[in-house]
């Protein structure tokens, strides 16, 4: 099984998506979103994790001067997918949530400092304010 297939795969367990080829949608509509919002080492050193044709799709995309909220992209989803924005939340959720998988927790949280702070829900990781000292 390539490399890609058990990306798909693995988004279809977490997604519960009847089929690869609906996993393989989310997966391609996440990337392309995902693509437009990182820049920096970051984008280069997630873009290496991918496997090739999810690299291709992360990387098609021209990354935008700042990265949107992390509802503005969960809207974007939901539009491009044409779903509702709880079903895109579920969606972006089980492709990030296969993403860190795939990658070490350095790399996570590397990403995750480039985004801004509401993303960290997306990637299945707690959203917690440091607190004053």
């Amino acid at each position: 099984m390539t490399r890609h297939r058990r990306l798909i795969q693995q988004v279809r367990v977490l997604g519960r998506y009847p089929s690869d080829e609906e996993a393989e949608r989310v997966l391609d509509a996440v990337l392309a979103l995902l693509g437009s919002q990182l820049t920096g080492d970051e984008r280069c050193d997630l873009a290496t994790a991918l496997p090739a044709r999810a690299r291709a799709v992360f990387a098609s995309q021209i990354p935008l001067p700042e990265p949107v909220s992390a509802p503005a992209f969960v809207e974007a989803l939901a539009h491009t997918l044409n779903t509702s924005p709880e079903g895109a939340r579920w969606d972006a959720s089980s492709v990030l949530a296969a993403l860190t998988d795939l990658v070490d927790d350095r790399l996570t949280d590397r990403v995750l400092a480039r985004l801004p702070r509401s993303w960290a829900l997306l990637f299945g990781r707690a959203d917690l304010v440091p607190t004053a000292v």
